[in-house]
């Protein structure tokens, strides 16, 4: 489903008795701003970053942001797509890939800097631990032997192909030092997880989701394979999913005695859909449609995340659009992102990669100030009061 630049936007439909309360943050594509909005959809606090342009961030239970996103002053050059030049270099290559990121960077409820991960390398997600670690996924140009071995992908006629690149996990401890390294591309198989057809061989796993559980468990989308998987604490699989499509954010959800599920927001090929996995029965035990279909759809980036009312908060990543749906299907819940920005291409942009919701509780809001009169201006420019 295409989006209008004309739609209404800001809250568009609530219901309260049916919705769970809380401050939802984001961060709109293309901008320089992360916002949190209160449940009727007006900002309430932000953070402004000057020098990476941001991705999506976390809100820390110190009240800090840890947010993921790029040098400004490595803007990518050229295009993957341009297939009568010789492929740059490894370094410049990776700048022309989705969900490129050079910078971790934590910062105070003011915006001030106080931990910064640098590297080159890093892309999409990351995953802070208890003790201060984070994970983050990294790319790294594969051997060529395995290059050889991996199945799929598209190659235009007298394409130049580069060599191929996959993922590779490493967690940092809060000094940036390595600390644990886990290959993802030798953990799949290269003729049983191909790249899919329509994707440039350029990547071969394409990892943009991690969720890590309190038993150390590592689940992982990779995107251009069609896949889901889980790596124990060993860092060994021990799990793999390929019912789904193009997927993005994975997360653990508890799944009572059974123990834990798996939630995803599966991209799919012309709509879009939320599934629940039972990765101990390998099948998919509940999932969220459009009605109809065709009305739920984002190609690219979105997420899902369960709320702790049950009820699912989802990001239709392309359209700048956030809903919560109830267990029984019902959107309770829905903000239209009014915030319209340029992306690199110089077009117009409402795309949000991900949002996550805060319980009024929870420790990092304790004792803030949440006040949209505070933003009044703001909130009125952009019709969210």
């Amino acid at each position: 489903m295409g989006w209008s630049v004309n739609r209404p936007t800001g809250l568009t439909h609530h219901q309260p008795n049916l919705s769970t309360k809380g401050y939802t943050l984001l961060t709109p594509g293309g901008g320089d701003v992360a916002y949190l909005i209160d449940i009727d959809g007006r900002v309430v606090h932000q953070w402004k970053f000057d020098h990476i342009k941001p991705g999506y961030g976390r809100l820390l239970r110190n009240g800090n942001l840890l947010m993921t996103g790029s040098d400004k002053t490595l803007e990518p050059t050229g295009s993957h797509d341009d297939i009568k030049k010789p492929p740059p270099p490894f370094e410049e290559r990776v700048r022309l890939l989705g969900g490129y990121h050079t910078t971790l960077c934590e910062v105070d409820w003011h915006g001030e800097v106080v931990w910064e991960y640098v590297n080159p390398y890093q892309h999409h997600d990351f995953f802070r631990f208890d003790n201060g670690n984070t994970l983050v996924p990294i790319w790294v140009e594969l051997p060529d032997e395995m290059r050889k071995r991996v199945r799929g992908g598209l190659k235009r006629p007298r394409e130049k192909l580069p060599p191929l690149i996959g993922d590779e996990l490493i967690e940092i401890d809060p000094t940036g030092q390595e600390v644990r390294r886990i290959d993802v591309w030798q953990l799949l198989d290269p003729v049983k997880d191909p790249i899919f057809p329509s994707i440039r061989r350029w990547e071969w796993t394409h990892v943009n989701g991690i969720d890590v559980n309190a038993a150390g468990q590592i689940v992982f989308s990779a995107r251009h394979v069609n896949r889901l998987g889980i790596i124990d604490a060993a860092g060994a699989l021990e799990w793999k999913f390929d019912q789904t499509q193009h997927q993005h954010q994975p997360t653990w959800v508890p799944a009572g005695a059974n123990g834990e599920n798996i939630l995803v927001f599966d991209n799919g090929h012309a709509a879009s859909r939320v599934v629940e996995i039972d990765p101990r029965a390998n099948e998919i035990v509940w999932t969220f449609r459009g009605k109809p279909a065709y009305q739920f759809f984002s190609g690219h980036i979105s997420g899902a995340v369960q709320l702790p009312t049950r009820n699912v908060l989802v990001c239709e990543g392309t359209s700048g659009r956030l809903f919560e749906v109830s267990r029984a299907g019902e959107v309770v819940w829905e903000w239209i992102n009014p915030f319209l920005n340029t992306d690199g291409r110089g077009e117009p942009t409402v795309s949000i990669y991900r949002a996550h919701r805060y319980a009024p509780d929870h420790p990092g809001l304790s004792g803030r100030t949440l006040d949209a009169e505070a933003f009044g201006n703001l909130n009125r420019l952009h019709g969210l009061m």
